[in-house]
């Protein structure tokens, strides 16, 4: 039986002017995928507006932490309190995420400078405070924790401004977060005193921030969000290429194209056997073996460091700063510089580094080609990093990066008083004696010690008690007046 294939119709239809052939070619087919397209889009919208929607639904707080006197914990300590806070990860079914909206909630640790007074908060969604009070208490059993109100509120949000002027960024790595920047560990030493051997990164920090005037606020946060395990892939990927390893892809795109490949080669390899020259072309196509034992020193430890690296709980992380002033106090060199030094002491130049998100389309408060309508420029910069940090928004600015939890232990922890002398940090009076088992606890006196228990030798509260329902109601009144320009109960 012959099979006849009539190919008239495609003749024809070739035959036709350009444009009744592309009308045709429209009319068929064209409009696939302007449909596809149009039903993304409406699909992002309404999973933007649920989303929105459910963060508008949760309550949020802003804990102040203090830590007590003559606190010799390390940076280790805060990494066990990051693992912990891993259990607020959880995977949304469909229809959670498209029709409740839900998506994973997050924290943000912030570290705060007003007038030299240096705080230490987390801020995060109300049902989560047990286990933040639960993991900080378990490191730290005699901190005080403390509801306090948002230190954003009252201060200008739209620049330029009569009174204030601001400057700040995001921080981003330089290379894939699969490749580690430098951790606490790589501040130890074994010369000296055994409580001086630990030399800590943050000591540069709380200078910095001990340095503010009165008139001038420098603001530091760190969003972590819980994440799964499978960001532990991308590092194996990563080392795949390292050691030249044929790396497998999940993109469909890339499929089709290594299926055509394979295809090709399949039909190449038939060729050859029919020419009797398959042994050579295999012996071509051998990979070397013992590719560890060929890789560069270099290649070897950023082998090392990626496995090390994925081998521990990851957050996404979104890192940014804000320096806001009065426009006769403001010094942005002051700020821009020592921030930077602070963030590149983790820098490893064979590994990962942080830089200031600058260029075109970054977030750090400062244009090339200043003089293109560089003031405005500046300004839409100026309000969208503001805007940003007031909300600890995750969607605003650059896209989340990857550290694990001894990774964010070194760039947010309570300071090593052996190595840091910062007078004005918020520190809890000291340790406490455990009280009777059978003592009747007293409400009133509890609010009267929250109301004038502030010792005299500590560094006066700048913040006040949050008055939201559920919270702390008492004010903390400190013996000096807070700076005017505080959000006061």
């Amino acid at each position: 039986m012959d099979i006849v294939i009539n190919i008239q119709p495609i003749l024809d239809f070739l035959d036709l002017p350009v444009d009744q052939m592309l009308l045709l070619l429209f009319y068929y087919i064209g409009w696939i995928p302007i449909a596809v397209t149009f039903v993304w889009g409406v699909g992002q919208v309404w999973l933007r507006y649920i989303r929105l929607a459910y963060g508008a639904s949760e309550k949020t707080v802003l804990l102040a932490i203090d830590v007590p006197r003559g606190n010799a914990q390390t940076p280790m300590a805060v990494e066990n309190i990051f693992a912990y806070l891993a259990g607020a990860h959880s995977t949304k079914d469909l229809f959670e995420k498209w029709w409740l909206g839900e998506w994973q909630l997050y924290f943000s640790f912030e570290i705060v400078s007003i007038d030299g007074y240096i705080q230490f908060l987390v801020w995060m969604p109300v049902k989560y405070r047990n286990l933040m009070e639960a993991a900080i208490y378990s490191q730290y059993p005699d901190a005080e924790i403390t509801e306090v109100n948002d230190y954003t509120a009252g201060l200008p949000t739209h620049f330029p401004d009569e009174e204030y002027d601001i400057f700040g960024a995001e921080y981003k790595l330089t290379k894939n977060s699969v490749y580690p920047i430098k951790t606490y560990k790589h501040f130890e030493h074994q010369m000296g005193e055994p409580e001086t051997q630990y030399k800590d990164p943050m000591a540069v920090l709380m200078d910095l921030m001990g340095s503010m005037k009165k008139g001038e606020q420098l603001w530091y946060q760190i969003l972590t969000i819980p994440i799964g395990h499978e960001w532990a892939d991308q590092g194996d990927e990563e080392i795949k290429r390292i050691v030249g390893e044929k790396v497998t892809s999940n993109n469909f795109i890339d499929k089709l194209i290594d299926g055509i490949v394979e295809f090709m080669g399949a039909i190449s390899e038939i060729i050859y056997k029919l020419w009797g020259d398959i042994e050579t072309a295999k012996k071509e196509e051998k990979e070397p073996q013992f590719r560890m034992m060929n890789l560069k020193p270099r290649q070897k430890k950023q082998v090392e460091e990626i496995q090390e690296k994925v081998g521990k709980l990851g957050f996404g992380v979104k890192i940014r700063y804000v320096y806001i002033a009065k426009k006769e106090m403001i010094n942005k060199n002051k700020v821009a510089y020592g921030f930077t030094g602070y963030m590149k002491q983790f820098n490893f130049n064979d590994l990962n580094s942080y830089k200031p998100d600058t260029g075109d389309g970054g977030t750090m408060t400062k244009v090339q080609y200043d003089r293109i309508f560089g003031n405005y420029r500046v300004n839409v910069r100026k309000n969208k990093l503001m805007t940003a940090y007031r909300f600890r928004s995750d969607a605003r600015g650059r896209l989340p990066h990857i550290l694990n939890t001894e990774e964010l232990a070194s760039i947010w922890h309570f300071p090593v008083e052996a190595s840091v002398k910062a007078p004005l940090i918020q520190k809890a009076p000291g340790r406490k004696a455990e009280p009777p088992a059978g003592l009747p606890i007293s409400v009133g006196s509890t609010s009267k010690d929250l109301e004038y228990g502030f010792p005299a030798n500590k560094a006066e509260s700048i913040f006040v008690l949050n008055d939201k329902p559920g919270g702390n109601k008492a004010e903390a009144k400190p013996k000096n007046s807070p700076p005017a320009n505080l959000p006061i109960v």
